[in-house]
């Protein structure tokens, strides 16, 4: 056996404020070959533009709670207190089985909980240019009311404040860019990887150590 046909597939951790652009970065990281996305499970209706299956598998709380007490899920949490999300085990063994890297879009609870579990995870936070930027974005989809913008936001100054629980950073102020960069992530991240025998811990990323020594460089436009 090759070290190649060794290395198990790698998983990415995708989170954000809900507005900055995280699907979309998504989307981007699903054109390298190699890689496939997580379908999560929840709770909450599908709006109008969504298709079950595509992005999300739309379930009743009832049949969340099934598949939760069976240890179906490798993460789940209840989100503004109201709907449940989760990843289910089977896209992870589904990845393995077809050796694809595999990507998840996550909250930051969730993303705790897949780096407990997994700590080779690939964690990349995105970030929105501005709270003024994230304020327009979340008004321009036209889906949620002036009291689900405020507590967006307010959730959204919270996840950032655990941005340097994540490898990577990246600001989503210019799309195309901002799509370049988790591209280049995804492909740097596979160079760096060492087979599972080794006796070598994996060295860290030089981003992260520079995002834990400078908060203040991508935080100074938010309010405390």
């Amino acid at each position: 056996m090759t070290i190649a046909q060794a290395q198990q597939p790698l998983v990415f951790i995708v989170s954000g404020p809900s507005g900055s652009g995280k699907s979309t970065l998504v989307a981007k990281m699903l054109e390298v070959p190699g890689t496939m996305f997580s379908i999560s499970s929840t709770t909450r209706p599908p709006r109008t533009t969504e298709t079950p299956g595509k992005w999300y598998d739309f379930i009743s709380e009832e049949e969340f709670e099934r598949r939760a007490g069976r240890g179906d899920f490798l993460e789940y949490a209840r989100v503004f207190g109201k709907n449940w999300y989760g990843t289910p085990r089977r896209s992870l063994e589904e990845a393995q089985r077809k050796g694809l890297d595999l990507v998840l879009e996550i909250d930051v609870q969730g993303a705790e909980q897949v780096k407990q579990k997994l700590p080779a995870a690939v964690a990349i936070f995105i970030l929105p240019p501005a709270r003024e930027e994230l304020e327009r974005r979340l008004r321009g989809r036209g889906q949620d009311s002036e009291e689900a913008i405020q507590r967006r936001l307010e959730r959204a100054q919270q996840e950032i404040r655990r941005y340097t629980e994540y490898d990577f950073l990246v600001v989503n102020d210019d799309v195309e860019r901002a799509g370049r960069e988790v591209q280049a992530i995804t492909v740097a991240a596979r160079c760096l990887r060492i087979p599972p025998n080794s006796s070598r811990e994996p060295r860290p990323y030089p981003e992260r150590q520079m995002l834990q020594h400078s908060p203040g460089r991508w935080l100074a436009y938010w309010p405390r």
